[in-house]
């Protein structure tokens, strides 16, 4: 079963100077995003933030399902994610992603948490989706 997500993003104006927003078909979320919030560090929101967001949303879910699945389910798993915008050949890249993960989880030691977590990473869409085009780090602790 198949199945599609959209969203829609604008630009006006010069790279430096325009703005730019984006919105989520499912109206779920929305945003401004200029030059400055991306490559100056100004205040607001980025193509790179969105990407970590739906990383972390993404592999969370992988880590939940395969906890289940091995018959020890989460009670919680809550990850963070950071994706790094470098110029690499004097053009912008995302080159790593870092994945940080905590969980809670009845019954289950440290190892087999980390087992789960890098199964999780290596199988979740998102990160497939980086395979061989960013360094994808993972940090896993257990509650």
């Amino acid at each position: 079963m198949a199945t599609t997500s959209r969203a829609t993003a604008q630009w006006e104006g010069k790279l430096k100077d325009g703005k730019g927003s984006f919105k989520a078909a499912s109206g779920a979320f929305s945003g401004p995003y200029t030059f400055a919030t991306r490559f100056e560090g100004a205040k607001g929101t980025n193509p790179e933030e969105l990407i970590a967001a739906a990383h972390a949303a993404c592999f969370s879910m992988a880590l939940s399902a395969g906890l289940e699945r091995a018959g020890t389910p989460a009670t919680r798993i809550e990850t963070s994610a950071a994706a790094t915008l470098d110029m690499v050949g004097g053009a912008p890249k995302i080159t790593t992603i870092a994945l940080s993960v905590r969980g809670k989880v009845a019954g289950l030691d440290q190892a087999r948490f980390q087992k789960a977590a890098d199964d999780a990473k290596a199988n979740c869409p998102v990160s497939k989706l980086f395979a061989g085009n960013a360094d994808v780090t993972l940090e896993a602790k257990l509650d």
